[in-house]
């Protein structure tokens, strides 16, 4: 089994990531790119897509991108920039593409 074949059981296999209805539509090495509807119990108070919820895809998107050169990598930071809202039943698509690897900081 290759291992972004392994990569892929895991993904799929992820309790998190299903319990989001969050799934993978493309992998290669150092790339990703994963969809999620924003379901009725993703929405805040406002009435508006839970924040979390979307970074949980971002998050999910980038984990697969690290993980696919088959070594664990996990991320020392991350920041999103939520730019305008949609509304609940939206398919968020989220792409995850490795700028750098290493095993250093900086």
């Amino acid at each position: 089994m290759t291992e972004l074949a392994r990569l892929r059981e895991l993904i799929a296999a992820d309790p998190y990531a299903r319990s989001l209805g969050i799934e993978l539509l493309e992998l290669r090495p150092g790339y990703s790119r994963m969809a999620m509807v924003l379901g009725a119990a993703m929405v805040n108070f406002h009435g508006t897509p839970h924040g979390g919820a979307i970074f949980s895809l971002a998050d999910a998107a980038f984990a697969a991108a690290a993980n696919s050169h088959g070594e664990a990598a996990v991320a020392l930071a991350m920041t999103i920039h939520y730019l305008s809202t949609v509304p609940p039943g939206t398919r968020l698509i989220a792409e995850g593409r490795e700028l750098r690897r290493g095993r250093q900081a900086g």
